[in-house]
């Protein structure tokens, strides 16, 4: 297979477009005309340069709403999605438009994704009223978007999680779990006829309608944390969803917020945390253990980057007593797909020392962390 070389002068002009500046001023020679002109604009604005057409090419959008709605048109016109909401992200942190994202007018122009939603909470209390309800359903449309991508295949994965969690000593034949069968009849080996006598069958059991696991979510919601916790919070409605699970929803700073009563809407659960702030894991430990009534049967994740404001060796204590209790305890750095941001390492350390290793864990893998925790079998770590 002859794989499609671009051309000298695509070569040349792919990197007129990286490099910017007047034309030729970088050594390339090539000048940009139309469609390349003007996104070779609207990078320029974002991250400056040397000057173009004539033009100072230093990034700024200007002050004005309008200019920066104009400026958002142009790149949705100019790129793909994806690139799209990284350059809303870059410009947000580089140009400072996050006050300009309280105007309606605004909201109503961005690509909305995660890292914005959690800008705007991290906004919400600045937030005027005539913005509120825009702001809302920008991030209803985000929540909803993830629920479609990601409900299915964790409500699937659960259930099959709890079937197997729920092992019969009498089962019928299609619930025969046959490898733990033959892994406990390995004493009745019968050499001369090459086969094992199942005299005990093990097999699955069928998840009953009543509750069979408690799943707390304990959720830092420090300002780095914020797109885990708008996962966490939709993966919490897509576990509550779920009658065989009893889901609590506890988000943290130095104070606890139990927000289990808003699990049904997600987008309130959104608004009701305050990103920001200092951090009490050993606060919002203590209360999640207060919630336990059946240790055997309950899975705790603590989504944090484990910088403690509380008491650290309080902390740790709480952990091992959870686990010592039957807990399946679960301490994920990050919920979200950029791995772990900056974490407390020796915390992350202490915590392996007591079989609760800490790890960034994506929104796809989530379901099968769950599901190992509610089969009691070890976690699907990634690797490093």
């Amino acid at each position: 297979m002859t794989s499609m070389q671009p051309s000298a002068d695509e070569r040349l002009r792919r990197w007129r477009l990286v490099l910017g500046g007047e034309p030729g001023a970088e050594g390339t020679g090539c000048a940009l005309t139309g469609q390349d002109a003007a996104m070779d604009g609207a990078l320029g604005a974002l991250y400056g340069g040397a000057k173009s057409g004539g033009k100072d090419r230093g990034a700024g959008l200007g002050a004005s709403a309008p200019s920066v709605a104009r400026w958002l048109g142009d790149i949705r016109t100019y790129f793909p999605s994806s690139v799209v909401q990284v350059m809303q992200r870059d410009a947000i942190e580089r140009l400072g438009l996050a006050t300009l994202l309280l105007e309606p007018e605004m909201l109503e122009a961005v690509e909305a994704d995660v890292h914005l939603v959690g800008t705007l909470l991290s906004l919400n209390k600045a937030m005027p009223e005539t913005t509120r309800e825009t702001a809302r359903a920008v991030v209803r449309k985000v929540v909803e978007d993830l629920e479609k991508r990601l409900a299915t295949r964790t409500r699937a994965t659960l259930t099959g999680a709890l079937d197997r969690s729920a092992r019969v000593s009498r089962p019928r034949h299609r619930d025969i779990d046959w490898d733990r069968t033959i892994r406990a009849n390995l004493k009745n080996y019968l050499p001369e006829y090459n086969t094992v006598v199942p005299e005990r069958l093990v097999g699955y059991g069928r998840a009953a309608r009543g509750v069979k696991k408690d799943v707390v979510l304990c959720i830092d919601q420090s300002g780095s944390m914020a797109a885990s916790v708008v996962y966490a919070s939709v993966f919490g409605a897509v576990l509550a969803s779920m009658r065989s699970i009893a889901t609590r929803l506890v988000v943290f700073d130095t104070a606890v917020v139990d927000l289990t009563d808003q699990l049904d809407d997600p987008v309130d659960v959104l608004f009701g945390t305050q990103l920001g702030g200092g951090t009490d894991i050993n606060r919002a430990l203590a209360y999640c253990q207060s919630q336990i009534t059946r240790p055997a049967d309950t899975v705790v994740v603590l989504i944090s980057d484990l910088y403690e404001g509380g008491i650290r060796d309080e902390m740790l204590k709480r952990v091992a007593a959870m686990k010592a209790s039957g807990v399946q305890f679960v301490a994920l750095l990050a919920l979200s797909d950029e791995g772990a941001p900056a974490y407390d390492r020796e915390h992350a350390a202490a915590l392996a020392a007591l079989g609760a290793p800490a790890f960034a864990c994506t929104p796809d893998l989530f379901p099968e962390v769950m599901a190992a925790a509610i089969e009691r079998r070890p976690l699907p770590i990634p690797e490093a």
